[in-house]
């Protein structure tokens, strides 16, 4: 019995380059630990207290080095989580993960900006600063998570479409949580303007991520 057998060539694309990510990652977060342990332990503790908040909750905290390292690390959790959808469709590549982080990068900081202007022209410059200042933060420790779960798809456990669309509705709920408590927070102003902020609930926090979902499928 003759059997045939057919070679063919895969080619499998090197993760160094991830790992040194990841590595990098933890290190500015232990650096940020050193650094400034204080601010570390209420970031830390966001889920059971809002001390974070009130004893930094201005808005020229954005700009503070802190704030700035942790969301360079919530901009590459969260593009490297978004790169798992590629990695077994012969498309990964390093210039695939840098579309992906230059995307996910323009769109934060367009929609920021949207909401800042939004705060100018109705002159709620300080709530909106306020809000989208506890929005990031949130979303900056939803990215320590995500670092955990990066590195048990990259190097543990190979996730299929249906786990990773899986962790996906569990993170829509945790950020609906996040949006829950910061209206929560603007109750008030929200209730006295209710036509305006249903308006920009569906031109800013649903339309923009249904826009990005098209243009990652």
């Amino acid at each position: 019995m003759k059997i045939n057998l057919q070679y063919t060539n895969r080619t499998i694309e090197s993760l160094d380059w991830v790992t040194l990510i990841m590595v990098g990652c933890i290190l500015v977060i232990a650096i940020l630990k050193v650094f400034y342990p204080k601010r570390f332990e209420d970031f830390i503790r966001l889920p059971v207290s809002n001390n974070y908040f009130l004893a930094k909750g201005k808005s020229e905290e954005l700009r503070h080095p802190f704030s700035i390292l942790l969301f360079v690390i919530h901009l590459m959790s969260i593009s490297l989580f978004a790169y798992l959808f590629f990695l077994d469709k012969g498309k990964a590549n390093v210039l695939l993960f840098l579309k992906i982080l230059t995307t996910v990068f323009v769109f934060i900081i367009i929609k920021a900006s949207i909401e800042k202007m939004i705060g100018v022209i109705f002159s709620i410059e300080n709530v909106i600063d306020q809000y989208v200042y506890e929005k990031l933060t949130y979303r900056n420790f939803l990215s320590l998570i995500l670092i955990i779960t990066n590195l048990v798809f990259y190097f543990s456990v190979q996730p299929d479409l249906n786990i990773l669309l899986i962790f996906i509705g569990i993170l829509f709920i945790l950020n609906m949580l996040i949006l829950y408590y910061s209206y929560k927070n603007h109750r008030s102003l929200i209730f006295s303007n209710l036509f305006y902020f249903l308006l920009y609930l569906c031109a800013l926090e649903i339309s923009p991520y249904l826009i990005l979902y098209k243009a990652f499928i």
